[in-house]
């Protein structure tokens, strides 16, 4: 007996004392879920938005979109950077104002290369104000997932208010689940042991959000 026929057999087991009229799950299943919690401003929901992120120990920052390239060089160069990971499809007035090394997102490029860029600059698919939520879905202007994951220091501009939602199902709503997804709540952290937080074990240490708008 090979594997699928094992496993097929153990389906078609768990199966048997289900009726045959018996409604599918996402019919008999009542999805009544709100779609968000309260009734807020595009303003009050930026608002939220911030709060949320800082709460994660995200940094925010502010500015208006021809402010845009100054902050994300003040960024930089506040963090000693001396190299940035640029997706290519990145805006290349962002970093227009900054002089530090431009390295492109490459297929071949090693983790051990990614390693040793100080920086990742990147886009976003949307933010989430009620949880204070980044999603990347490797759209262009924010490059392969790893690019995000390995740098120990991440720049992310949002664009507001048309890249900010309310709640998950709003989000999910407008993105597509066949891309590769990344929901990204502050720096990346743990506390499996012991209990005491470390930041940066399966991410970047430093989350900078830019608010653009």
């Amino acid at each position: 007996m090979s594997s699928r026929e094992r496993v097929l057999g153990r389906v078609r087991r768990a199966l048997a004392d289900v009726p045959r009229d018996e409604r599918p799950y996402e019919e008999a299943v009542p999805r009544a879920y709100l779609r968000e919690h309260g009734r807020r401003t595009v303003e009050e929901t930026v608002e939220l938005l911030a709060e949320n992120l800082a709460e994660y120990r995200a940094v925010v920052h502010r500015c208006a979109e021809g402010e845009l390239p100054g902050v994300v060089a003040r960024l930089l160069g506040a963090r000693g950077s001396r190299s940035v990971l640029v997706p290519p499809g990145l805006d290349a007035g962002w970093l227009a104002a900054s002089e530090v090394r431009q390295v492109a997102d490459r297929a071949e490029s090693t983790p051990e290369e990614l390693d040793r860029v100080d920086s990742v600059v990147t886009g976003c698919a949307l933010a989430i104000a009620e949880t204070g939520t980044i999603v990347l879905d490797g759209s262009p202007d924010q490059g392969r997932r790893r690019i995000t994951l390995v740098p120990d220091h991440h720049i992310c501009v949002v664009r507001v208010p048309e890249q900010v939602v309310s709640s998950v199902p709003q989000a999910l709503e407008r993105l597509d689940p066949a891309r590769p997804l990344t929901w990204i709540s502050g720096p990346s952290a743990t506390s499996d042991i012991e209990l005491d937080r470390v930041e940066g074990v399966h991410g970047p240490r430093t989350l900078e959000v830019v608010l653009v708008g």
